[in-house]
Parts: C-alpha cells; structure tokens; sequence
C-alpha cells in the first residue's frame, strides 16, 4: 500500500501463520516492525543479537543431521502436503493476478518509482 500495491502474494501465507486481525494491523498500515515482533508473530523461529545467531545456526544443524535423511524427506512432504495443499488452487492465481494488475497501475508504477527513487509517492506530499 505505501508502495501503491498489495502484498497480495505473500497474504495467503501470512494469514495462516498470524490471522487475520494481525494481519489487517500489518498490512493497512504497513507499518516497520523489529525481529522481536516477528518472533511474537510466529513469522520467524527466533529472534536473536547477530553475534549469537552462528551458534544457534549450529545447534540447528546439528539436530538436523542428526535424523535420517529418508524420514526428514518423507516429515518435509507431509508438512508441505498437510498444510499447503488448499493455498494452491485458485488462491494462487488470484494473487499472482492482483499483484501483476497492482504493479501495472499508474499508482503501483508511481510507487515503485519513488522506493527505487529513495522520495515520497506522489500522494504523499
């Protein structure tokens, strides 16, 4: 919206994971927010000091490689099957479609225009 378009792709999935009222918060206001918030969302694992994530990167790999590798094969299928399956029908259409159409529109061209331009949008001034 600040940009003259929708996180129309990113939505299905962001609804899932946060619901919807947090999900109204975030994307009408398009508002910035930290790692500890996101980690409050539930859209990142953790949320940590840079000088202390290479050991948490270590511990995770660690467990990763400590499970057979058929059977994380077979947990990652049916993760993805059990909880992907219904985003892609026709809600992938519909959102690749809505961000295509966004992007295309005077108000989304003017708004990637001034990001990459590093000034306001023509409705904000």
């Amino acid at each position: 919206m600040k940009l003259g378009i929708a996180p129309a792709t990113i939505s299905p999935y962001v609804l899932r994971r946060i619901g919807e009222y947090a999900s109204r918060d975030l994307m009408l206001t398009g508002r910035r927010f930290l790692g500890k918030e996101a980690e409050k969302y539930g859209l990142v694992n953790a949320s940590m000091p840079a000088d202390e994530m290479d050991e948490k990167v270590k511990t995770y790999i660690k467990f990763l490689m400590s499970s057979g590798p058929d059977a994380m094969r077979s947990v990652k299928e049916l993760l993805f099957t059990i909880t992907e399956e219904s985003v892609y029908d026709d809600t992938m259409e519909y959102t690749a479609s809505l961000i295509a159409k966004l992007r295309a529109s005077e108000e989304g061209q003017e708004g990637m225009a001034s990001f990459l331009e590093k000034r306001k949008p023509r409705w904000n001034e």
